[in-house]
């Protein structure tokens, strides 16, 4: 078992924030740097919105950096786990502090989890999330006191989130089927509900959300705020950039959205067409699958370490870069922009959804291409 990592020093964290996939660290790490930038930006005056440090009515404190404590609710998967760990050494070469947490370690896990985190959830004067979804974040913002609460993205589940929290509905991912709540639902429905009014501005609480997807519908007073990716851009690269085309995994088929024999065959089409011989994996796709495709179509199968943005920004990179869509058809733009990459993305066939599909997952698979504004689209489906 990973020891745990030793708790932060005495005092109460500027940011605490709880994270439990790589790109949701990363983008803790964005929203630091952006945070810093803004208040240097405007002096030793601050920035509104910024907290008064304590005993100190009355006036704004601006540190030189934005320093946080990130506590990694560590998943069980072992490909995540692993690019956890190269993040949080990231984190800690930027100077935050990283608390590893096995919330997933056993039937006491929880439990002993929640309760070690409790003192810094009650002093923290600022909480930010990657995943407003996750039952464990929901839970211990029940217990939060913080005055300001960030939403950094998790993918494109922050379109969904945002437009769920200003139509007041409950908060379910768009890959569920929905329909009546199940025992575990209705179990932990005032759990969710107290974490939706969390998540809801009020007077003496600040809401933002920092993200770089499309968000079209916001709730009122929430502050919305661009993530351009520069931590990434001023710490990697610029890479080099070969001639041909990549290809970018997805786990619509885990997740039970895509059939894997139309996806097989999709993939197989979109790297003919077009030149791409490597296939970057997303971390929960499985390795029998990541086989098929190998064998059959003929792909070399990158298993990533770092989130794709860092990756692509390390080098090389393909010219192209094809995607079905995805959260990357929104970052790599960002990530890559002057260096001569490019996205393209290809629409999900409604031929290819299982049965088992969302009936909401047609119009948010095409929703996440139509906004995708920087990428290519290809005409057609392979």
């Amino acid at each position: 078992m990973t020891p745990r990592t030793p708790a932060a020093p005495p005092g109460p964290p500027t940011a605490l924030a709880f994270v439990e996939s790589p790109v949701q660290l990363l983008n803790v790490l964005e929203w630091a740097h952006h945070t810093h930038r803004d208040a240097t930006a405007d002096g030793p005056g601050g920035c509104p919105g910024d907290t008064a440090a304590p005993g100190t009515p009355g006036t704004v404190a601006v540190p030189e950096r934005t320093p946080v404590t990130l506590v990694v609710l560590s998943p069980n998967d072992p490909m995540t786990r692993g690019q956890l760990r190269r993040m949080a050494e990231l984190a800690r070469g930027e100077g935050h502090t990283v608390r590893w947490e096995e919330a997933r370690g056993g039937t006491t896990a929880p439990l002993a989890t929640v309760r070690g985190l409790t003192p810094l959830l009650r002093s923290a004067h600022r909480v930010v999330i990657g995943d407003p979804f996750s039952r464990y974040v929901q839970l211990l913002l029940t217990l939060a006191r913080a005055r300001d609460l960030v939403i950094v993205d998790d993918g494109t589940a922050t379109m969904e989130f945002t437009a769920q929290l200003a139509r007041g509905e409950r908060l379910v991912r768009w890959h569920r089927r929905g329909g009546r709540p199940g025992p575990r639902e209705l179990l932990l429905a005032p759990v969710s509900g107290t974490a939706r009014r969390r998540l809801t501005p009020r007077e003496g609480r600040r809401v933002e959300v920092f993200t770089a997807m499309p968000v079209e519908q916001l709730p009122d007073g929430v502050r919305l705020t661009a993530n351009d990716f520069a931590w990434t851009r001023s710490r990697f690269g610029p890479p080099r950039v070969s001639a041909g085309a990549d290809l970018v995994g997805t786990s619509l088929v885990e997740t039970g959205v895509v059939d894997p024999d139309r996806y097989l065959a999709a993939v197989r089409d979109l790297a003919r067409a077009h030149g791409a011989t490597r296939y970057f994996a997303h971390r929960r796709e499985h390795t029998d699958k990541l086989h098929r495709l190998a064998t059959e179509a003929g792909l070399q199968i990158v298993r990533p370490d770092l989130p794709l943005e860092v990756i692509a920004r390390r080098g090389p990179i393909g010219h192209t870069i094809l995607s079905f869509p995805s959260t990357v058809v929104h970052t790599l733009p960002l990530a890559l922009a002057g260096t001569g990459a490019g996205v393209a993305v290809c629409d999900i066939d409604p031929a290819w959804l299982t049965a088992h599909a969302s009936p909401r997952a047609q119009g948010f698979l095409a929703g996440v291409t139509g906004t995708a504004h920087a990428a290519r689209r290809l005409t057609g489906t392979p």
